[in-house]
């Protein structure tokens, strides 16, 4: 399976919060980022995060839509992520969503694995095309 490995900028920007009921309200918070190496590309993402009375228990959900080019294939796709911290031992699910590929980038699948290191963010995509 091909692997890109690059970098990405963040900019965050807070929404108004989800109201899910009983006066409880997720944080809304809109992201845009640049990546940069063999995925080079701009995306919008939009975070639905919740704490729990529990110190280090935390979860967010998200959306993303990317666009640019993969190792020289331009396109678009979807990813979703659902990110769980479990009393601090943290856990990060970050998937293409099947069939949303277009143009040079149809038939996309695979993950993505986010770390964070001295400030700076780094990607690490394990992916593959139907069909390839």
């Amino acid at each position: 399976m091909p692997q890109a490995k690059g970098e990405f900028e963040v900019k965050r920007s807070m929404e108004p919060g989800c109201d899910l009921g009983d006066g409880v309200e997720a944080m809304h918070v809109r992201f845009e980022k640049q990546f940069s190496g063999p995925l080079a590309a701009s995306s919008v993402v939009h975070m639905l995060a919740v704490t729990t009375a529990v110190e280090n228990s935390a979860a967010y959900v998200a959306v993303e839509r990317v666009a640019g080019s993969l190792d020289g294939r331009e396109g678009t796709f979807l990813a979703v992520h659902k990110g769980i911290m479990d009393r601090g031992a943290a856990s990060l699910d970050l998937a293409v969503v099947p069939d949303s590929g277009t143009d040079g980038l149809a038939g996309l699948a695979g993950t993505i694995a986010i770390d964070i290191v001295d400030g700076r963010h780094y990607y690490t995509f394990d992916y593959e095309f139907e069909g390839d």
